[in-house]
């Protein structure tokens, strides 16, 4: 399948039958490999031969290509998704959270533009997705998806003519695979989830997004955010239907405090 990998691994393309929007009822990525697996050969020989801009060569040209490939995509995610797959869910999570946020407070525009490169939000019902001279689509009555990623890029996938998915990469500073580590010290002096918490506020986050984060219960979060507030480390302020809470003076150079590097004793 290297040659396969080599065709749909395009800038500005890729086929159609390979990444198809998700269904409510699929709950489980075998299911969504299901699709894959029932796309007709013809029709996916068809996207290939775009790919190529003529026939395609006889290593692809199978009646089982559609299985081939669900036994690769299987494979991708089996051995270097699924590990990894926990965290990458809290990121997601935490996006979702954030691009409702934007929503509730600067509306659609300011929640879909940057989205990803050349996306934004045009008005009257309009949306720009990327820079290519393509024509527009009407979706109206359709169902239309937005799909965070921690890829670098993102891209468009349909399933004709009633569902369309726009897969985009989660915000920088939730894209991270992992944040800083709280300094051992912070973590002895507070308890790891309290330092934990603390350090993730050094921009204003809400609760939903500090569970997302750091894969910690609601309560559990709830009840040291109390008692950082009570201490005068954070404080927090509505933004919308949202609370934020986000690290004071105090709270700053606490943390300031543990990670900076101690300097060196001087020479007796």
């Amino acid at each position: 399948m290297t040659l396969f990998v080599k065709t749909v691994l395009q800038p500005n393309w890729m086929p159609d039958f390979i990444s198809p929007p998700p269904h409510p009822q699929d709950r489980t990525f075998n299911e969504e490999l299901r699709r894959v697996r029932q796309t007709p050969a013809a029709v996916a020989l068809a996207e290939l031969a775009t790919a190529f801009g003529g026939p395609v060569p006889a290593g692809l040209a199978v009646p089982d290509l559609p299985d081939r490939v669900a036994d690769l995509l299987h494979w991708v995610w089996s051995h270097t998704v699924r590990p990894g797959w926990p965290n990458r869910r809290r990121i997601f999570e935490a996006d979702i959270v954030s691009r409702t946020q934007q929503i509730s407070t600067g509306g659609w525009a300011a929640a879909l533009s940057g989205m990803r490169p050349g996306m934004r939000w045009l008005g009257d019902g309009r949306l720009q997705i990327n820079t290519y001279e393509y024509p527009p689509r009407d979706l109206a009555g359709v169902q239309l998806l937005f799909i965070p990623s921690t890829a670098r890029r993102g891209w468009v996938a349909w399933e004709q003519p009633h569902r369309y998915a726009v897969v985009y990469p989660c915000s920088g500073v939730l894209a991270e695979a992992e944040h800083a580590g709280v300094p051992y010290a912070l973590r002895a002096l507070l308890g790891p989830v309290r330092a934990d918490v603390l350090s993730q506020l050094d921009t204003p986050k809400s609760t939903t997004q500090l569970v997302a984060l750091g894969g910690y219960g609601l309560g559990t979060v709830g009840r040291h955010l109390k008692i950082l507030l009570d201490a005068r480390l954070i404080r927090r302020r509505r933004s919308g239907r949202s609370v934020l809470y986000y690290r004071t003076p105090a709270g700053d150079h606490l943390v300031r405090a543990q990670t900076e590097t101690e300097p060196p004793l001087p020479d007796r």
